[in-house]
């Protein structure tokens, strides 16, 4: 038994629906979350500064002792898992990309699959190889929906201002043929986007399967921590949450993420 809390990051809020999901799975584990929000986004900086700000982020979880970092990022996800991995072994390191990448192969019967997420993700290619290397015979179609990000920090889940950015967005996937769907399983490759998941599912209908990665990184976290025998034997595990901007912000917006109340005062800002 490991009472080590598990270290989890992101460019900003949208790792909170990461950090909610691992929660879920795992109520007995600890959970340092650190929000770096002087600097967000990653999705539109280049691969050796999104490098950069993760070890960053990384290194200061580890300094707090944790027994696992979790990039709750799909950016930093893309360019720096392996970078990290050779750096903080032994400490294990989980990114968001290959478990999504696997439960979207899991889940599409024609092999033809979508990925949403943000520019940086999709310029990257990671979902893509990934993909690729679980069932080399897909057809992926990657579309870069950049403004989703500010829909889900407003809160804009649902209605006009929503509805019509995810029909402008998703139009590509609609056979002019047919008008049905072309692909039948995508994958939200951006932590902000499953708080657009309704209106995505009812844009594309019953028919397309939408895969969200939050919950099968909670579920390849939690067999990690199996295999390396670093579960914990508590009942009830606790939250710390680390901000590099102001913490009333970051509790205001983190509230729509992990869709509970977040206390000003339980937000420490740090510097990295």
């Amino acid at each position: 038994m490991d009472q080590r809390a598990i270290g989890v990051f992101d460019s900003g809020v949208g790792g909170l629906t990461v950090l909610r999901a691992l929660r879920d799975a795992m109520p007995g584990e600890s959970f340092v979350y650190l929000g770096d929000t002087a600097r967000l986004p990653y999705g539109t900086k280049g691969p050796e500064t999104v490098r950069r700000y993760a070890q960053q982020a990384a290194a200061h979880l580890v300094a707090r002792d944790v027994k696992m970092i979790v990039i709750a990022c799909n950016t930093a996800s893309a360019v720096a898992v392996e970078h990290l991995r050779e750096r903080l072994a032994p400490v294990p390191v989980v990114g968001v990309i290959d478990p999504g990448a696997r439960a979207l192969c899991a889940a599409t019967t024609t092999k033809h699959v979508a990925v949403l997420a943000t520019p940086g993700t999709v310029s990257g290619g990671a979902y893509e190889a990934a993909i690729s290397g679980i069932e080399p015979s897909a057809t992926v179609t990657s579309l870069a929906c950049a403004l989703f990000v500010s829909l889900a920090e407003e809160g804009w889940a649902s209605g006009p201002v929503a509805e019509a950015a995810v029909r402008a967005y998703l139009q590509p996937l609609i056979s002019p043929e047919t008008g049905a769907p072309s692909v039948d399983a995508l994958v939200l490759g951006c932590t902000h986007f499953p708080i657009l998941r309704d209106a995505v599912e009812t844009f594309l209908g019953p028919n397309v399967t939408v895969v969200d990665s939050a919950g099968t990184t909670a579920r390849a976290v939690k067999a990690e921590l199996r295999k390396r025998g670093l579960e914990t034997g508590s009942a009830q595990g606790d939250v710390q949450f680390l901000a590099t901007d102001e913490p009333g912000r970051f509790a205001h917006v983190g509230a729509i993420f992990i869709g509970e109340s977040v206390a000003v005062s339980d937000v420490e800002r740090i510097d990295l």
